[in-house]
């Protein structure tokens, strides 16, 4: 059906009460005046599948009640946060956190004194064992044992991890080491 100056006027004439009626579902007169302004684009668009003859203000009413319970659906899973406080408080694990993780170990290993970086890598890393550490560094094997230690207890302490096993020769160490280069 097309739009004609009589139905314009039936549609208009009706609009107070539209206006009511959504101030008493949303409580709120700014919200009411968005679904009136809402409902005559929505009755507009569709003008052609009212029926003439039929109630149009029914017809209207409908639509504005059926738009506001699709918002009030919408809106239930929404929070009020007009100053973004609760926002702030959100936080979200980074899709790329162990790129995140092996960076923090990096800094952290690239902290440790050469010779006990040297000796972790061989020994935790690399899988040598103490025996074969100290050949390659020169030193004795209680030497080797000794800079291990001493790393594994600093990178824990840096790392903020409970107990410097953490680091001891296992594939994931093996992996964040061995897959940065180093």
């Amino acid at each position: 059906m097309p739009l004609t100056d009589s139905l314009r006027d039936d549609i208009l004439a009706t609009v107070p009460s539209l206006r009511a009626f959504a101030i008493s579902l949303s409580g709120n007169a700014d919200r009411a005046d968005d679904l009136v302004q809402e409902t005559l684009l929505r009755a507009l668009a569709h003008i052609d599948s009212f029926q003439p003859g039929s109630n149009l203000p029914a017809w209207l009413f409908t639509i504005l009640r059926n738009l506001f319970r699709s918002d009030y659906r919408k809106r239930r899973r929404e929070v009020e946060d007009a100053d973004g406080s609760y926002a702030k408080t959100l936080k979200s694990q980074p899709a790329q956190s162990a790129h995140l993780e092996f960076e923090e170990f990096r800094t952290a290993l690239d902290k440790l004194p050469q010779d006990q970086r040297e000796a972790l890598i061989l020994v935790g890393a690399s899988g040598f064992s103490y025996e074969d550490a100290a050949a390659i560094c020169g030193c004795a094997v209680g030497t080797i044992k000794s800079r291990v230690n001493r790393a594994r207890s600093k990178l824990s302490a840096l790392l903020y991890v409970d107990g410097a096993e953490d680091f001891g020769p296992d594939d994931t160490i093996r992996a964040v080491i061995g897959g940065g280069g180093g």
